[in-house]
């Protein structure tokens, strides 16, 4: 059969031409109009970026202050000195260092102006202040009956040596031994004026000894002695390590032997 006549069916491939434009309806033509995007999406964008950005900044400042308290905490226990307040009232003051030497605090020299004699040969002195003190209190002592006797009153730098080192290598003590019962020189109450060794005049034989205490000389200035500003130097077991010496006495009566004893000791 001749296909001469019939109508050639157009290839698949063939692209299709598009209508011109005015080949298109009215009413398709408007629908196929891309719309403008509302501005309105542009602020939300440029909000919910803010928003992130903002979040991403404070998750990040939280976590550098959770990473930087264990720092402050780990400094602030190592110095507390760093990060506490002193209190200004009632706060302890410290104590100045105190100048020892086998138990002994060091103490200055009376000056020999500074000197009055206790007994009546004028041999044992003490302090002006302290001698008067004493001779009070013997006066008062001697109307109750009690005879009080000085033994040892001002000691120079010259004779405390002699009783340290001298009497030391006589009795073949160390330093330690001979330090319990007689200071190094330098290191004596004796010298500052203001001591005194005192023995009982009816019991002779107990002066000097432990066994004083057992004296009515003993226990009348256990009673009395507060009443003219005398003090036991050396009780019974002793912070200094000083042997127990119920005889010697000190006096602080006056500004100058309170500095004299209660500063060496680092108390005000």
């Amino acid at each position: 059969m001749d296909n001469a006549g019939t109508p050639e069916k157009p290839s698949e491939t063939t692209p299709k031409s598009p209508l011109p434009m005015d080949d298109i309806p009215v009413a398709q033509r408007e629908g196929q109009e891309v719309a403008p995007k509302p501005q309105t999406n542009i602020v939300l964008l440029i909000g919910s970026l803010a928003a992130l950005g903002i979040a991403a900044l404070a998750a990040g400042s939280f976590m550098a202050l959770r990473i930087q308290q264990p720092q402050t905490d780990t400094l602030a226990m190592e110095s507390p000195a760093a990060t506490a307040q002193p209190s200004q009232a009632g706060s302890p003051t410290a104590a100045p260092n105190a100048e020892t030497l086998l138990g002994h605090f060091a103490y200055p020299a009376a000056p020999q102006a500074e000197l009055a004699p206790i007994v009546a040969d004028g041999s044992i002195k003490m302090r002006k202040a302290a001698a008067q003190a004493y001779r009070e209190m013997t006066a008062a002592a001697q109307q109750e009956g009690i005879s009080l006797v000085p033994i040892s009153g001002f000691r120079s730098l010259e004779d405390q040596k002699y009783l340290y080192f001298d009497v030391k290598a006589d009795r073949n003590q160390n330093a330690t031994e001979r330090a319990k019962v007689s200071a190094p020189p330098g290191y004596s109450e004796h010298h500052t004026g203001y001591a005194v060794d005192i023995g009982d005049g009816n019991t002779p034989a107990l002066n000097l000894s432990p066994d004083f205490d057992k004296t009515a000389a003993y226990r009348w200035l256990k009673d009395n002695a507060n009443r003219y500003s005398f003090e036991l130097s050396f009780t019974k077991n002793n912070r200094q390590g000083v042997s127990y010496e119920p005889w010697h006495w000190r006096y602080v009566g006056d500004i100058q032997s309170l500095k004299t004893f209660y500063k060496a000791r680092g108390q005000k």
